[in-house]
């Protein structure tokens, strides 16, 4: 008797898995938007993690990156501008077993946003958070952000920034978050692996997801087309594994990449459903 050999599943099949199959597409990014590349990376995390989609939440607030919900086949939630973290918030505390995950840009989630994010961190919910970081405003206009580097130029800083950036990794870390990693849109095996970590720690988990917005922070600081701002990636991170071994001046001026920072810690939602549990009890 013959028989057949199941062949894999393609890498496409994959994503169109986990999409949802009555939108309409194209989506509304730019051509060559990294934002496509992190939802990829995403949907690959959460399959590799073989997570049911009844069991995932994503939510997201205002802003290009804050779109990506709109496609995927899970149990999603749009709201306010800055306000993902505090509704993803609500959503773990009432179903704790969900697993709930942030897409945020950097002025969504660091500037109107800040506040809840810290936060977050501090409690240590269990909570994981994309950082699309594409250092600019890029649905509002081209203004600069909380992480526009120094000098560099938007819409609203048309002779330079002179405001000094957050490092989100770094006030992720100093608020108490138990995981913190950082990774690129084109070193997307390797984001793809810290996403699927991220969403298995027990706690807070920031994933900065460098990303390119060549359509404004591009334009402003002559940065190049797409393929050239996310090579420019590819020689500007170094891997924080070795990052102790090099010397001061190779790691001038480039990012850390992978890993930053994990530790066990005790998660919210847990001490809170104990805490009811002891006073119940009572």
């Amino acid at each position: 008797m013959a028989t057949t050999t199941k062949k894999p599943e393609q890498p496409s099949n994959v994503v169109h898995k986990y999409l949802r199959a009555k939108k309409t597409f194209p989506h509304v990014w730019c051509s060559g938007c990294g934002i496509g590349i992190i939802l990829g990376a995403l949907i690959r995390a959460i399959d590799r993690l073989g997570l049911p989609k009844d069991d995932i939440a994503v939510l997201s607030g205002i802003g290009c990156s804050s779109r990506l919900p709109v496609y995927v086949d899970f149990n999603t939630l749009h709201t306010t501008h800055g306000r993902a973290i505090a509704f993803a918030t609500g959503v773990k505390v009432a179903k704790p077993k969900l697993n709930v995950i942030v897409i945020t840009g950097d002025g969504d989630c660091l500037a109107i946003g800040g506040n809840h994010f810290i936060h977050a961190c501090r409690r240590n919910i269990n909570i994981t958070t994309i950082l699309v970081n594409n250092h600019i405003y890029g649905m509002t206009g081209g203004q600069f952000s909380p992480t526009t580097p120094y000098t560099k130029r938007g819409s609203t800083a048309p002779y330079g920034n002179l405001e000094h950036p957050f490092d989100a990794a770094k006030l992720a870390i100093a608020a108490g978050a138990s995981y913190v990693a950082r990774g690129t849109v084109y070193h997307v095996g390797q984001l793809t692996r810290l996403i699927a970590d991220g969403i298995s720690n027990n706690g807070f988990s920031l994933i900065d997801a460098l990303s390119n917005c060549h359509t404004y922070y591009g334009r402003w600081n002559k940065e190049g087309d797409p393929v050239k701002m996310i090579e420019w990636f590819k020689s500007h991170v170094v891997p924080a594994a070795t990052a102790d071994k090099m010397p001061p001046e190779k790691k001038e001026g480039k990012w850390l990449t992978g890993v930053l920072h994990q530790e066990d810690k005790p998660e919210y939602t847990e001490n809170y459903a104990r805490l009811r549990a002891e006073l119940k009890k009572k």
